[in-house]
């Protein structure tokens, strides 16, 4: 059985994970190690990744020789073809780092890029509640709003590695705002864009001197989160009803164009999806449902992700592993 080394660069931490295919094809975990991202130091930063890959090897008593691949995951914008990571919002300095390079020089095995929405979409694809697809969008749902897409059985980047920016797409003509737009599809579905409605209708309840589940005063406005709505919808807070069912309404036209676009069999949501699915899916079901062509929509099954917290782990494992099975190795 293969054995990978996947490599989880993140604007606030790093992990490293040892991980060896078992017989149903799903990696086990033999070991791992993370440690905070080195804010504006990118060089000290891979350092760091080199001396925690070497830990994580040797912790796991393999051999640096039985390692059959790296994958990195790793925020955009990247090229995943050339191996170099550009300029990453959320990681300062790292500009144009042939990190692929970097990492083969090294280890002296083959390593493999991808951003972080693919590198999830392969590890939902290949152990996850994609499996057996071969057309399959994987959502994430989270701090923003992307989209990983397994087409014809492989990996979907696109040109220069911007496929699946669904989050960028604008539904309204105004709404919260996410990845720079307002109205777009991140703005009305991700953490930052739900915690935006929720804010904008408790103060107008909070001005007219009603009350409101998850914010008590005006005081606690910017302390409202998409965690703190979906716990007060769950204890049946009017409000933060209405604010889940305007984001999943919107969920579902989002869905709506992919489905009718992509005609894929699955499309795999993760994070705020899987964690309060019960508060999105009646609403965005039905927009679904009025929306998508019906003979596309009634092959197309939404799911929660299930690959939960790991998800980062094994996503970095999968980029290693999908890179080989490119390869056909």
């Amino acid at each position: 059985m293969k054995i990978f080394l996947g490599i989880d660069v993140g604007g606030t931490k790093c992990a490293t994970v040892l991980a060896r295919e078992t017989q149903d094809g799903a990696p086990e975990i033999l070991a791992k190690k993370a440690f905070p991202t080195l804010v504006g130091k990118p060089n000290e930063t891979i350092a760091q990744i080199i001396s925690s890959a070497r830990e994580t090897i040797a912790e796991a008593k393999v051999e640096l020789t039985e390692i059959a691949s790296i994958g990195v995951s790793c925020g955009g914008p990247l090229d995943s073809v050339k191996g170099i990571v550009m300029s990453p919002p959320n990681l300062q300095g790292w500009d144009n780092i042939e990190i692929v390079k970097i990492l083969e020089n090294e280890f002296g095995v083959p390593a493999f890029l991808q951003n972080d929405a693919n590198a999830c979409a392969l590890a939902e694809w290949l152990y996850g509640a994609g499996k057996g697809s071969r057309n399959m969008a994987f959502m994430t749902f989270g701090t923003g709003l992307g989209a990983g897409l397994i087409l014809d059985g492989k990996l979907y980047a696109g040109t220069n590695d911007n496929a699946g920016e669904v989050g960028h797409m604008r539904l309204e003509k105004y709404g919260p705002v996410g990845y720079a737009k307002s109205g777009s599809f991140e703005g009305f579905c991700s953490g930052s864009g739900i915690a935006q409605l929720g804010k904008a209708m408790a103060m107008e309840l909070l001005q007219s001197g009603k009350t409101c589940g998850f914010c008590k005063s005006m005081d606690e406005l910017d302390s409202i989160t998409a965690k703190s709505i979906a716990i007060s919808a769950d204890a049946g807070d009017p409000t933060a009803i209405e604010v889940y069912a305007i984001s999943a309404r919107h969920l579902g036209a989002g869905i709506s164009i992919m489905i009718d676009i992509l005609n894929p069999e699955k499309i795999v949501i993760g994070s705020i999806f899987a964690r309060s699915e019960n508060l999105l899916r009646p609403e965005m079901q039905k927009v679904i449902d009025r929306e998508a062509l019906a003979n596309a929509s009634r092959v197309c099954q939404v799911v929660p992700a299930l690959l939960g917290e790991s998800i980062g782990d094994i996503a970095a494992v999968s980029v290693a592993s999908n890179g080989l099975l490119q390869r056909g190795k």
